[in-house]
């Protein structure tokens, strides 16, 4: 028997085409897909990083963001060919720095919150 398997996080935020426009900006990410309910809110995205995709949506009553659950308790982890680079442009676009960029025994790397509430441990090799 032969499965195919494929784990995507789905970021739920206030804000959903704000947060696109975000990653598309600092992780030059593409639009795959969009979905709005007919209210305008969107249910369903998805974008590529690289390699990898991610799914988002607008919270709701079922769904909720970081910041009405007091915070993330997930880290999502991105490594990226200049860490600076993208560091320094999640901020200036709104990020925190919750650790600076700086070198280790395991690479170059540090840890940004986005303005949605999501921490993202970025590094390079």
């Amino acid at each position: 028997m032969t499965t195919s398997n494929s784990l995507r996080p789905r970021l739920v935020v206030e804000g959903a085409a704000q947060a696109i426009d975000y990653y598309k900006d600092v992780f030059a990410a593409d639009e795959i897909a969009r979905y709005d309910d007919p209210s305008g809110k969107i249910v369903h995205a998805e974008l590529a990083v690289g390699g990898s995709r991610l799914t988002l949506k607008d919270a709701d009553d079922t769904d909720r963001a970081p910041a009405s659950l007091g915070g993330s308790p997930v880290l999502l982890m991105l490594e990226v060919d200049d860490v600076d680079a993208v560091g320094e442009k999640m901020v200036a676009a709104g990020g925190k720095v919750i650790f600076p960029i700086q070198d280790s025994e395991v690479g170059r790397g540090g840890r940004i919150q986005d303005p949605f509430g999501h921490a993202w441990m970025i590094s390079q090799r």
